[in-house]
């Protein structure tokens, strides 16, 4: 099986992550709870939120909001911000990059990340009063920081899989912090085109975790699950506990994908040793990267 790594090729990154998975490990038999907007969200939606690990908000951003994030990831990937390399694109893309407009080069890219400080539209997105606000509800009342920010770009037709996994399992926080997860849809998200799959409940403890096609839960402990679907309408978000059980298949439609992902954990929690992430998530786990 193929391990993912990320590699540098000239100026560019490349995931070489890109062996195709079996259909069966992403079989939805239902879609996501959620509710319209984030001023809709109250206690019985917190608790729900406490018992299946996750909750989606339909309507969470305008769309004005959603195309300034867009302007904001479009500016990144031309240049308009000199210095900024943490982009990554698609391992198909390898041998014919250097020949792509920039147009084309959109629909190669992986994922970019570490923009917070660099573009202000994505910025503001990622510190939208309303969503810190549940935020930090959903860490128990403490402040929220965020502490990864990321754009997750699944191309049309190569956009691949990120397998199941836990996103505690990638971060050196002690096993009992809060994490929370926010996954905003850029486009609509749909099951063909590699919307965000959980399961629902299974977020109270650890899994082990495995390098294969990627940093994973093994995928004979998926097969034959039945999952939940998050497909999102453009502007909607799914928040998601750290330890919640999660992919996305690969793209086998001809229509973009593209989501923005931050993590939040409380302001005044301090990072473990990498040996206790291992220790509980597998110890194949060093130096992983989401």
């Amino acid at each position: 099986m193929t391990i993912t790594n990320i590699l540098r090729s000239g100026d560019a990154l490349f995931d070489e992550g890109a062996e195709l998975h079996d259909p069966a490990l992403y079989h939805p038999h239902a879609d996501a709870h959620g509710v319209e907007t984030l001023a809709d969200i109250g206690a019985e939606e917190v608790a729900f939120y406490r018992e299946h690990g996750y909750l989606a908000v339909r309507q969470a951003f305008t769309p004005a909001e959603v195309q300034a994030a867009l302007d904001g990831i479009v500016a990144l990937l031309m240049g308009e911000h000199p210095g900024f390399e943490h982009v990554v694109f698609e391992a198909s893309a390898r041998d014919r990059l250097a020949e792509m407009g920039p147009e084309e080069r959109m629909d190669v890219v992986r994922k970019l990340g570490v923009f917070e400080g660099t573009e202000p539209r994505l910025r503001a997105i990622s510190q939208h009063p309303m969503m810190l606000a549940v935020i930090q509800t959903l860490l128990h009342n403490r402040t929220p920081e965020m502490f990864q920010d990321m754009a997750l770009l699944k191309p049309p037709r190569i956009g691949r899989e990120k397998p199941w996994h836990q996103d505690h399992a990638y971060f050196d926080y002690p096993l009992d912090t809060p994490v929370v997860g926010v996954w905003i849809a850029l486009d609509e998200a749909t099951v063909e085109n590699g919307c965000m799959q959980i399961l629902p409940g299974r977020h109270q403890g650890p899994i082990l975790h495995f390098k294969r096609r990627d940093w994973q839960i093994c995928d004979r402990e998926i097969m034959g699950t039945r999952s939940v679907a998050v497909p999102l309408p453009p502007g909607g978000l799914l928040f998601f506990d750290g330890k919640l059980p999660h992919g996305t298949p690969h793209n086998t439609s001809p229509k973009r994908r593209r989501a923005l992902q931050f993590h939040y954990a409380p302001d005044d929690i301090h990072k473990a040793p990498p040996e206790e992430r291992l220790t509980h998530f597998g110890s194949e786990g060093k130096n992983v990267t989401c």
